[in-house]
């Protein structure tokens, strides 16, 4: 049996906009579409909980990393529930499972994501990124970030970069 593909979606919790949620929500559909697992932080709001959502939906997998080591403040739409007990360190595993790392909005915490993603070399997509941000991490990332839109250009790039790396 083939291992899944895990795709990390990662962007704020309480500081996310019904804006982001809703495309977080909307990415999470299309990535179980596909066929591929949601990876997030696993919390009950904001970008993880919606893009958990989105994907239980259409019956997608779901994996939450949780930095608590028990179920509370856990997303329901979590099929596979990780309890790290690690509070915010727990994003290098986030990364490390990942074989691509989508970002909606942007917090401390998910800043420190696309940060470990970046020595990690993985791919990091800013969805809907505002340019301050998108300079920043293009300044410290260069090839390894990429600027989309829309959803569609989230998935073509995740796409083309599974066929490079398989």
């Amino acid at each position: 049996m083939a291992s899944k593909i895990i795709i990390g979606v990662m962007g704020p919790g309480e500081a996310s906009t019904p804006e982001q949620n809703e495309l977080a929500y909307d990415l999470g559909k299309a990535i179980a579409n596909e066929g591929w697992v949601v990876l997030t932080g696993g919390r009950a709001f904001g970008v993880m909980d919606a893009a958990m959502k989105g994907a239980k939906e259409i019956d997608g997998l779901t994996i939450g990393i949780l930095p608590n080591d028990n179920s509370k403040g856990s997303s329901p739409y979590a099929d596979v529930k990780i309890f790290t007990g690690m509070g915010t360190v727990r994003n290098q595993i986030n990364i490390l499972s990942s074989s691509v790392i989508v970002v909606i909005g942007m917090s401390a915490g998910t800043a420190s994501e696309v940060s470990l993603a970046l020595k990690a070399d993985k791919r990091v997509i800013l969805l809907q990124q505002d340019e301050l941000t998108s300079q920043f991490f293009h300044k410290i990332g260069s090839h390894r970030i990429v600027d989309v839109e829309t959803i569609e250009q989230t998935l073509e790039c995740i796409k083309k970069f599974l066929y490079v790396n398989r």
